[in-house]
């Protein structure tokens, strides 16, 4: 069975194609301001990739805030079942898993068989998710991916920045700045305050062991290794931690395929 998931979410989207339990192809683009244009392009990356067409795909089940809008979708299912089921196909022994994304940050709890069982979830602002780190390397003028790094390596001490809003963050970065606070140590500050939201989050729905971090802010180590110090564990992250909702999203579709072809069966 040739199934693909599709996340769309703030700040990139996401497809990937499997046949069966394999990953065929996934690509990673982008989000632009049209959602579907995004998922038509993620998509069409995706199947070139693996060398299909669109009429190889037998079923595709969309996820993430823009999943409504997928246009070849046959289904779309929120993105924390989606990154649940996905996690645990990535890491059989996690029961815990915190999605990283742009503009909100999530703590979910699954069962054995990758259903949530409870979940926690930040949307009031950006300044717990990636859309922070993406201002406040502008402000600073840094590159993002430069920034976990940085903060690692504190000059004095982490500076103190708002983690309750984005714009405030950005007022005191500026002000710190302008009194000849170095980059890295803002930037520790800002990570330090992600991480204490994050931290938040997790022990709302219980702390376990074996925590699989995912999407972008996964691939900032200036963050996941707070996290782990702040829990005092070490996580489990995925060689491409932006791609698991979209693993659980293509899961989700093999599952509503297998479902339609019994039923098709028994109607015969």
């Amino acid at each position: 069975m040739i199934t693909a998931g599709v996340d769309i979410g703030s700040l990139s989207g996401e497809a990937v194609i499997m046949d069966d339990d394999k990953i065929v192809s996934y690509s990673i683009v982008l989000t632009g301001p049209d959602s579907v244009e995004t998922a038509e392009k993620v998509m069409d990356e995706a199947l070139e990739k693996a060398k299909l067409t669109m009429n190889d795909i037998e079923y595709v089940v969309a996820t993430g805030y823009g999943r409504i809008v997928v246009p070849f979708a046959d289904r779309n299912i929120t993105e924390i079942s989606c990154h649940g089921k996905g996690a645990k196909w990535f890491f059989s022994e996690t029961s815990l898993i915190l999605d990283m994304g742009g503009q909100d940050c999530k703590a979910i709890r699954v069962n054995d068989k990758g259903k949530v069982t409870n979940f926690a979830m930040n949307d009031k602002c950006a300044a717990g998710a990636g859309r922070s780190m993406e201002v406040m390397a502008k402000v600073l003028n840094v590159k993002l991916e430069d920034i976990g790094d940085m903060s690692l390596n504190i000059q004095n001490a982490p500076a103190k920045i708002s983690d309750m809003c984005v714009l405030f963050a950005k007022s005191d970065a500026l002000g710190l700045l302008q009194k000849g606070v170095s980059k890295n140590d803002i930037l520790a500050g800002m990570c330090d305050g992600l991480v204490r939201r994050t931290e938040a989050l997790l022990k709302r729905v219980g702390i376990e062991e074996r925590l699989c971090i995912t999407g972008g802010i996964a691939k900032n180590i200036g963050v996941t290794k707070r996290v782990e110090a702040a829990l005092d564990m070490e996580a489990i992250i995925p060689d491409e931690p932006q791609i698991v909702g979209a693993v659980g999203a293509a899961l989700f579709a093999q599952d509503k395929l297998k479902k339609k072809k019994i039923h098709h069966k028994k109607e015969k």
